[in-house]
């Protein structure tokens, strides 16, 4: 029986990609610090979704906790790693850069050192279209230079990125990164804007929309994303000299290095996105518009050819379908 490490295992996309594995039959260790970046209760509501499992074991830890993750290692040795624990945020990090530094630049580099002397078959680790930064090119594809990050959570990423190739170079380590693009759906995170516009709109509060509401985002549903993270996870990156010139970054060395973008490959105005908002909660918006945030880039689009033809990835939920999903979601978490 499989058994995987997945960090930030009480978060958004790490919890729905827990329950998936475990109700495959995988065994899990879970890993997650547990902190007050948003309110915890939904964290522990996530866990307890997760503990109803046996094959499941759950640790309160800081990936920066260096002799805590070698333990953990020591003892479940497990055969892969997914890492997701990681401070979140494009605005916050104008706020708290040092967060990202201890999180998901100390952090990960545990992580990586864990993975080298333990032998681990494949990481998987959490990377962002955030680090498209200033690019104006659509769509985003992988092969783009990403040399231009406009915020310290970005730069963080993009930082995971070099350093995983540098271990995929060095010990042999199969590494796989995953730009998530906007990732929404149930148990979603409070601090993103599908759950604030919730909020406000139920509450009859005005909700702040920046750039005049002339966004466009390529929005994700959980569901889709955890598919695509299954099908990288069950195949572990190989030097890029065995994939017939389909390999993302083609340039770089013979490491078994991957990445990869995971988006819906449909951008929608931010508009329309409120508008089936509004529809699901049979409610009009007030609205209060802002000029652009300092961090944020106007528009996302994610070339995903790459993950379609190495993995058939298909993103299959509608914008529609994907928020009245959350608005029930929602309504059952805090209105009961």
């Amino acid at each position: 029986m499989k058994k995987t490490i997945v960090t930030g295992s009480a978060g958004f996309i790490g919890s729905e990609l827990c329950l998936k594995l475990l109700e495959r039959g995988d065994r899990i260790v879970g890993i997650d610090n547990h902190n007050d970046y948003y309110d915890p209760k939904i964290k522990e509501s996530r866990l307890q979704r997760l503990e109803k499992y046996s094959g499941y074991q759950h640790y309160r830890m800081d990936i920066s906790d260096k002799d805590g993750l070698e333990k953990i290692f020591k003892v479940h040795k497990p055969e892969k790693v997914v890492n997701l624990a990681a401070q979140a945020g494009v605005r916050y990090s104008m706020e708290n850069p040092l967060a990202y530094v201890n999180s998901n630049i100390v952090g990960f580099a545990h992580i990586l050192e864990n993975c080298r002397h333990y032998k681990i078959g494949h990481l998987v680790y959490a990377s962002t279209s955030s680090v498209y930064g200033a690019n104006t090119k659509m769509p985003f594809s992988e092969n783009d230079c990403v040399n231009h990050p406009l915020s310290v959570y970005a730069a963080s990423k993009k930082s995971n990125e070099l350093m995983a190739h540098t271990y995929s170079y060095l010990y042999k380590l199969p590494t796989t990164g995953l730009r998530f693009f906007t990732v929404y759906g149930p148990w979603g995170r409070p601090d993103m804007a599908l759950f604030k516009f919730t909020k406000n709109i139920l509450e009859g509060k005005p909700i702040d929309v920046f750039n005049h509401g002339k966004h466009t985002r390529d929005f994700t549903y959980i569901d889709d994303i955890v598919e695509g993270v299954i099908k990288t996870l069950d195949h572990p990156s190989v030097s890029n000299k065995n994939w017939n010139g389909n390999h993302p970054n083609p340039a770089t060395s013979n490491a078994p290095w991957s990445i990869y973008n995971i988006g819906n490959n449909k951008p929608v105005q931010l508009m329309d996105y409120i508008e089936a908002l509004e529809k699901a909660l049979g409610k009009k918006a007030k609205i209060n518009f802002l000029p652009l945030q300092p961090g944020d880039v106007p528009d996302t689009y994610a070339n995903v050819d790459y993950l379609k033809t190495q993995f058939n990835y298909r993103p299959s939920t509608s914008v529609l379908d994907g928020v009245s999903n959350f608005v029930k979601w929602y309504k059952e978490f805090f209105q009961k």
